[in-house]
């Protein structure tokens, strides 16, 4: 029995060492390209004949077609407040689905359930043309305005992970600070709120990654105003034909640049998140 434990163990081992060699070399190969000397797009090789770091100089640099400040600036902007306006609806519709009962509200939770499993982008031509007729495509600021409404204007439907969360929280807190005098809003803020800091970590680490990351939403939105784009259609444009043999090896120092703040943020928050996914499961 201790021998086929150990040959299992090996197995596994060994198996987990193969997935995480084909999980690690995409980031590698993308990090190895960043430093690469050689211009141009395919080669017939893997490792550079080359490194240096003017792929990264040259990107900070930019133009008035490639402008990587301006669209770093521009998507961490449009994120930070989608960021706080989507973990403020999150939050408020979980308590509300978690606490308070009253009519429609299994149909209510049936139907968020049901909408969630389709694409957000199957509404992407209606939110257009509302945009439009509301006059939010006038402008590049408008329009970052509208992505900020897009980004944060569903996010309520996804409160299922704060709302199972909140369900952890016994009850007789809130009844005990209800006697004392306190309103729905008071416990809600006062109590509930600072109880529910790894729940709250996960909603802003998940709201920030949709606006950092999204493509479809922001390039139908934004269309050819270059100046206002987001990261993600900007890195896009350095692969366009007419930019790909002068851009390339810069798309892969942008692609390194922007995972690290999202990097950085998931290693100061590791634990809180963690604790985040794991209370939301457990209710």
């Amino acid at each position: 029995m201790r021998a086929k434990r150990r040959i299992t163990n090996i197995a596994c081992h060994a198996l987990l060492a193969v997935l995480s060699a084909f999980w690690v070399l995409p980031i590698f190969y993308v990090i190895l390209t960043s430093f690469r000397a050689e211009g141009g797009s395919y080669k017939s090789y893997i490792w550079p004949r080359g490194f240096t770091l003017d792929n990264y100089i040259n990107l900070f640099h930019g133009n008035e077609i490639i402008n990587f400040n301006r669209w770093f600036m521009n998507t961490l902007v449009i994120a930070i407040f989608s960021t706080l306006l989507s973990a403020f609806f999150v939050l408020c519709v979980s308590y509300v689905m978690s606490r308070l009962r009253f009519k429609m509200r299994k149909t209510f939770m049936n139907i968020a359930l049901i909408l969630g499993m389709f694409p957000g982008f199957m509404s992407m031509i209606a939110v257009y043309y509302i945009l439009k007729g509301m006059g939010f495509l006038e402008t590049g600021v408008l329009k970052q305005v509208a992505l900020v409404l897009v980004y944060s204007g569903g996010a309520g439907l996804g409160f299922y992970m704060a709302k199972g969360f909140f369900d952890t929280i016994p009850k007789t807190i809130d009844e005990a600070a209800y006697i004392d005098g306190a309103t729905k809003w008071e416990v809600f803020t006062k109590i509930t709120i600072p109880l529910s800091k790894p729940i709250i970590t996960y909603t802003l680490i998940t709201a920030f990654m949709g606006p950092w990351v999204d493509y479809i939403f922001a390039k139908v939105i934004m269309g050819n105003d270059t100046q206002y784009y987001t990261i993600a259609i900007g890195l896009w444009t350095m692969l366009e034909k007419e930019f790909e043999q002068y851009y390339y090896t810069q798309f892969y120092a942008g692609c390194v640049i922007i995972s690290i703040p999202l990097a950085i943020l998931f290693l100061m928050t590791q634990k809180c998140y963690v604790e985040g996914v794991s209370g939301a499961v457990k209710g």
